[in-house]
């Protein structure tokens, strides 16, 4: 039987905070055979993918007032950590990005809503870069839906997200 340690966002995400670090670090005291049962006020659809990549199936359950539980278990034959698919484009393919974006200041999701308002802007072939403040996993969904490519990686002063997305040809 699993053991959870439990994480309550729903304080966090009333007060307009953003609770993915704090999801993300729980996750990372979890011990052998331990799982994260997550509350939260809305079914985190996008969350599934990321905590899937990581290992962990999830059991969903509607609770009184639209709030959920979810239970993030251990998968059986536990996935290793999975690094986002980067499209397989050699270096000297791509060109120079034609809009570069800094997104750094900006509280999610505005971030990626930006990003994806530019893409829609720019013609198939042509890239664009952006600086983030962290990690888009959540965006790395909606550009594959899209069929974008993409590579990102933090600076090396790990201050940043530096990301280049290239339309879909």
């Amino acid at each position: 039987m699993t053991e959870f340690i439990d994480v309550d966002v729903r304080p966090i995400l009333r007060a307009g905070g953003e609770p993915f670090s704090i999801i993300m670090a729980a996750l990372e005291r979890l011990e052998p055979g331990e799982g994260l049962r997550l509350y939260a006020p809305f079914k985190p659809v996008p969350l599934f993918d990321v905590m899937a990549s990581r290992g962990f199936a999830h059991r969903a359950a509607e609770l009184e007032g639209g709030e959920w539980e979810i239970r993030f278990m251990p998968d059986d034959g536990s996935v290793e950590a999975a690094e986002p698919v980067l499209a397989a484009a050699s270096e000297g393919d791509w060109p120079e990005p034609a809009v570069h974006l800094d997104n750094r200041d900006l509280d999610p999701p505005e971030p990626m809503v930006r990003i994806l308002a530019a893409l829609e802007r720019l013609a198939p072939g042509q890239t664009l870069s952006a600086l983030l403040s962290r990690e888009p996993v959540f965006l790395f969904r909606e550009l594959s839906k899209r069929g974008h490519q993409w590579r990102g990686g933090f600076t090396p002063q790990k201050d940043s997200y530096q990301l280049t997305v290239r339309v879909q040809p």
